[in-house]
């Protein structure tokens, strides 16, 4: 059973349409929602401290420090500081990918075809490194700050070989997941099809956004306890809050 930590109304609600991006900064003490809306949504997200952004997520220290290879509630987004970003606090999905990244213009070319805004307007097929960069560019940030993303909605599993396999029909109509901010965080995010999910046509699947206040913060914070690793990662946080 999935525990809310939230039941007030939702501060605020945004409707992402598929291969739309956004970016806007998850205040301390906020929950914000992912909803895939008709299943199928993949949602490939960067995180950054806004008052100091050469902090970033480090996904590798985010799994070692975890010992995970998937992501799903009770985990948590460590920072390259040893700091906690953000947790996941509710899930429905059960799995969310670390390790598929996101394609650039030539290898969406390739994959999908030539689909230019000349012919297709609103409708031409945008890439995940694109889409990064004209949000990152917002915030004073360029091709150098690129990083690691998180492809929520995703499931990759990998064999005794090391080789990944792209699960598909992972994520249902109204599969959503919950991030806790236990700092101010910046989220920069594209809606795009996983770089191995195997379909070559284009078809990006909207997602809606909804932020909300925590109602126990330190309980929110409890149920990430999931790991000492953890415990310490919110120690060094607390410390920076000061």
């Amino acid at each position: 059973m999935t525990i809310l930590f939230h039941t007030s109304p939702s501060l605020r609600e945004e409707f992402l349409p598929g291969g739309s991006h956004t970016s806007f900064i998850l205040r301390r003490g906020q929950i914000l929602r992912l909803t895939d809306i008709d299943g199928g949504a993949n949602v490939s997200m960067m995180m950054l401290n806004p008052h100091e952004k050469s902090e970033r997520l480090n996904l590798p220290d985010t799994l070692k420090g975890q010992h995970t290879a998937r992501l799903t509630a009770g985990h948590c987004f460590y920072s390259d500081m040893g700091r906690v970003l953000a947790g996941i606090v509710a899930d429905s999905c059960g799995w969310h990918d670390p390790f598929g990244g996101v394609l650039n213009a030539q290898e969406t070319q390739e994959k999908y075809g030539t689909g230019r805004y000349q012919e297709l307007r609103n409708a031409f097929y945008r890439n995940g490194t694109d889409n990064l960069l004209v949000e990152m560019g917002k915030w004073d940030l360029g091709l150098e700050d690129l990083l690691m993303v998180v492809n929520f909605f995703s499931k990759v599993t990998v064999d005794g070989e090391g080789r990944f396999q792209f699960c598909e029909q992972h994520s249902s109509p109204g599969s959503y997941v919950e991030l806790f901010a236990t700092m101010d965080v910046l989220m920069v995010l594209t809606v795009l099809p996983h770089p191995q999910d195997p379909s070559t046509e284009y078809a990006p699947r909207p997602v809606q956004l909804s932020w909300f206040q925590a109602d126990d913060q330190q309980a929110v914070i409890e149920s990430l306890f999931t790991r000492d690793e953890n415990q310490r990662a919110f120690a060094n946080t607390q410390l920076f809050a000061l």
